[in-house]
């Protein structure tokens, strides 16, 4: 994913640090990367979210429209994902080269969402109008651990999506035609609180590392990465890389990453709710000032 080399006396360097428990850059095993989140900074989406891992960079964007629930389930919504790797993240993603990541990424995330998102909050007409979601992941910025800093912003975006509201229905035979109110603030926020978020450990020696950096990864033998919802319920696991990991091990680190994504949907939902009570006009940074 990285053009990034390491020797064998780096490599070696970063093994110690981890065994120590005072990596690279200064910080402990378990600790994070700063984390930087603007919202609502896209204003033709419903939605949206722009986060910043260090040198990871991700935006989300999410829309809705009006669809036909499936058959199978008449009373619940449709969700969508699709990540785009931008081939000015690394130049390992020119052409096709980030398609297998980005199909990774979009199918664990609808993995993770969908056995906690409540999609019957998304119907409309019970078997014949629902919203359906596309939630848009465009990465920037390549700098390790993708997965982590996705799920962050596309929780982000969730829960600063707005539905339009229904004002008025006609009946025409079995057709009924939706009315939707004309105001752009007349809107009802999407309750997405209760989303997971990812949790990448990476497991280099005898040890594990949380939030790992580019170099991390090409030095970690195998990475496992837990879906955790805000009350510490894991709803998905996913195994990266050749390593091969004992029981006990595999046990440790998902209990350890289920603490770690308890703190960080706490962390998430503080800026979340700060955000949404502020009622100042906020200043727009970065590249969509």
């Amino acid at each position: 994913m990285s053009l990034v080399s390491l020797n064998e006396g780096e490599k070696v360097y970063i093994i110690h640090g981890v065994e120590e428990n005072f990596r690279c850059d200064g910080r402990s095993r378990q600790d994070y990367r700063p984390l930087e989140l603007e919202m609502d900074i896209v204003s033709n989406a419903n939605g949206s979210a722009r986060l910043r891992l260090a040198n990871s960079d991700i935006l989300v964007c999410v829309k809705v429209e009006i669809d036909t629930p499936l058959p199978e389930t008449p009373n619940d919504g449709k969700i969508e994902y699709f990540v785009d790797c931008s081939a000015n993240a690394t130049p390992t993603f020119e052409g096709r080269g980030g398609e297998q990541l980005a199909a990774e990424l979009s199918r664990f995330l609808s993995l993770a969402h969908c056995p906690v998102f409540n999609l019957s909050k998304l119907c409309i007409v019970s078997g014949q109008s629902c919203w359906k979601l596309f939630v848009d992941v465009l990465i920037l910025e390549c700098g390790g651990n993708l997965f982590d800093a996705v799920s962050l912003a596309a929780k982000a975006a969730l829960c600063n999506t707005s539905l339009p509201n229904i004002v008025g229905t006609y009946e025409d035979g079995k057709n009924i035609d939706l009315q939707i109110s004309d105001d752009p603030f007349d809107t009802k926020p999407l309750d997405a609180r209760d989303l997971p978020v990812l949790v990448s450990l990476c497991k280099i020696g005898n040890n594990y590392v949380a939030d790992p950096t580019i170099e991390e990864e090409i030095c970690g033998a195998g990475c496992i990465v837990i879906s955790v919802t805000p009350k510490g319920k894991v709803s998905a696991v996913l195994k990266k890389g050749a390593g091969s990991f004992m029981p006990d091990t595999l046990n440790e680190i998902i209990m350890s990453g289920s603490q770690i994504g308890v703190l960080l949907n706490k962390a998430l939902e503080e800026t979340i709710t700060k955000d949404m009570s502020s009622n100042v006009c906020k200043q727009r940074f970065g590249f969509l000032k």
